[in-house]
């Protein structure tokens, strides 16, 4: 392999190293223009889904047999989950790729919908119980509380019999005794925004929180 084709492929290398080791998704930041200000619309997840009754922005897992960019996957779930056309979209900006710690990714994307009023929304109840909108500014003037978790690595688990399972083999490969044991990986940053009239926390916060940030910095 010469030096030339080496740095063409590293030109193609993703910002994340090794992000096809996680569930890759997208979501939208959606923008909407109502009585001259610029609001954020949320959705509540439908019940009968994963994390059901959470809010969250619209948008889903990366399909690599349909989707051409992550991009392209924040704008289809968008389309499907409130039921509108890819012109009524307008991507402005890429946020970042969020790497969160239960191996998942998420493309944040910045759009408008182009609508005069919620209304113009069909939700797909399947996926949607309800969407919402909070002014942009209100994250700007009011601070979220913010809490931790606490996060450990284990190379062994028990199962549902109780039975062990060996997931790293410490011993085996000699790696130091240290590691049969639970470590700590640190604290995990958890924001809540309390909201009307839903409270927003988790990843959906996350987002928020970085948005605000990166805005607040380029007054």
């Amino acid at each position: 392999m010469n030096l030339d084709l080496i740095k063409n492929k590293l030109a193609e290398a993703p910002e994340i190293i090794g992000k096809s080791k996680y569930i890759n998704s997208a979501v939208l930041v959606p923008l909407v223009k109502l009585n001259n200000e610029y609001h954020l619309l949320f959705q509540k997840r439908a019940s009968g889904i994963r994390q059901g009754g959470e809010i969250s922005f619209p948008g889903g897992q990366y399909m690599p047999l349909s989707d051409t960019s992550f991009e392209n996957t924040a704008v289809r779930e968008t389309c499907e989950e409130l039921g509108l056309l890819k012109d009524q979209i307008e991507i402005i900006a890429k946020l970042g790729t969020l790497v969160a710690p239960m191996g998942l990714t998420i493309d944040a994307f910045i759009g408008i919908l182009k609508i005069d009023s919620l209304s113009e929304i069909n939700i797909d109840i399947n996926e949607v119980q309800n969407v919402f909108t909070i002014p942009l500014q209100f994250f700007f003037n009011n601070e979220p509380e913010i809490f931790y978790s606490r996060l450990e690595i284990h190379t062994v688990y028990n199962d549902d019999n109780g039975d062990p399972v060996e997931l790293l083999p410490v011993k085996k490969l000699g790696l130091p005794a240290f590691y049969s044991h639970p470590w700590r990986n640190g604290k995990y940053r958890v924001i809540v925004y309390h909201t009307q009239p839903e409270i927003i926390w988790g990843l959906t916060a996350e987002i928020i929180f970085e948005l605000c940030n990166l805005l607040i910095k380029q007054e």
